[in-house]
């Protein structure tokens, strides 16, 4: 059955440089537990406009003042510590892959309390199966773990061409998917707010917010069945025009003669992706079927020609990061890839070969993702916890007061 909704446009998404209560928020986030004097000096707001806001953000269950010692031994009032509260809210998140659908539950701090995986039915290719899927079972997946806190909303996340604004993946070539709605379609049949991203820039905000992206300067690469990019300036994400900015599936890799579905060769998704390592693998007789798990298995194993396999991917991906280094000079470039999730002890690899094909000094640049084999659950939730830092009063709107 295919599905027959048409996406309809909502207010563009908040700022994503934080002010006020945003800013006070930011601070506990990064530096917390931290007194209000200290969060003053960071923020530039004023003591009263910070008293004022951190009053606000303790009532909406976000901060709270951790027990212990006060600040201050010397004359006038001692400062309480601020810290995040992750007692009382979450964020629920899906991450559609092609082999995979991910649920999860996160904290405020981005930390997974809990995550399920199953397997996608088939065809690969029914959006409306997956979308009905995700919408059965993620009631029960809520009840197990959510242990009555607070869920903030649902994210909804996958790999190519998603439209946030519109809540539409535009494109995802692995799954087949076209124009699909999938805000509209979750938000019916969930009855949580839903926000729909792309898991690169999904991954990127989670790495400003929790991980390494602090310095608001980042260029994350990711390489599964899909392979894009998000690139965060001065703590904006780059979206471009219908959020199409970060697609660099079909960028050139020097000596690959593959075929790719646009109809070129040597493109960098038919390349590199996993789907592409998989059957390679199957095809040179080193695993028994096309899956990149069992590849990566026989790494693990120790397997001479899985490892060497593993290399060849990591050496090939290089080439897109020396491109974007390049380009970009970020503070800071995040790979997030199965090889270097799972055998992390291979990513200089990466690292050297990037060093043959850019002027810039990778090794303390380029860097794994800062949440190793639960990159994806924190994908899936980030867009919420993503618009929960950006704009916390706004859960005022929501019902989220405790």
């Amino acid at each position: 059955m295919p599905l027959a909704l048409v996406a309809t446009p909502v207010p563009p998404p908040a700022p994503e440089k934080p002010d006020g209560a945003a800013a006070v928020l930011r601070a506990a986030l990064h530096r917390g537990p931290l007194g209000r004097g200290s969060i003053s000096r960071e923020t530039g707001l004023s003591p009263a406009a910070v008293s004022r806001h951190t009053t606000e953000l303790l009532a909406l269950g976000l901060v709270h003042e951790p027990p212990g010692p006060k600040a201050g031994a010397g004359p006038g009032r001692p400062s309480i510590p601020l810290d995040i509260d992750t007692r009382y809210h979450l964020a629920a998140g899906v991450h559609i892959a092609v082999p995979r659908l991910t649920f999860s539950l996160t904290d405020l701090r981005g930390r997974v309390v809990a995550q399920e995986q199953l397997p996608r039915r088939q065809p690969q290719r029914d959006a409306y199966r997956d979308v009905a899927e995700i919408a059965d079972r993620l009631p029960g997946f809520l009840r197990r773990h959510a242990q009555g806190r607070s869920v903030l909303g649902l994210g909804a996340v996958t790999g190519g061409w998603v439209d946030p604004v519109l809540g539409t993946v535009v494109e995802n070539s692995a799954l087949g998917w076209a124009d699909v709605p999938l805000r509209q379609v979750l938000q019916e049949t969930t009855r949580l707010p839903v926000h729909v991203e792309s898991h690169a820039r999904a991954l990127a905000r989670a790495e400003v917010l929790f991980g390494a992206g602090r310095s608001g300067d980042l260029v994350h690469l990711v390489v599964g069945n899909v392979v894009d990019a998000a690139i965060v300036a001065g703590g904006t994400l780059l979206r471009g025009r219908r959020s199409g900015a970060g697609g660099i599936a079909h960028l050139p890799v020097p000596s690959s003669t593959l075929r790719c579905p646009c109809g070129g060769t040597g493109c960098l998704e038919a390349t590199v992706s996993d789907r592409a390592f998989a059957e390679r693998a199957a095809a040179e007789g080193i695993t028994p079927r096309p899956e990149l798990g069992l590849l990566l298995a026989a790494a693990r194993s120790g397997d001479p020609a899985a490892l060497e396999l593993c290399r060849t991917r990591l050496r090939l991906v290089a080439h897109a990061v020396a491109l974007l280094l390049d380009m970009m000079s970020p503070h800071v470039l995040v790979v997030t890839e199965a090889v270097t999730l799972h055998l992390p002890e291979l990513f200089p690899v990466l690292r050297d070969e990037v060093a043959r094909h850019t002027r810039r000094e990778p090794g303390g640049l380029v860097r794994p993702s800062s949440f190793g084999r639960e990159a994806l659950a924190v994908a899936a939730g980030a867009p919420v916890l993503g618009a929960v830092h950006q704009d916390p009063l706004s859960l005022r709107t929501v019902g989220a007061l405790r």
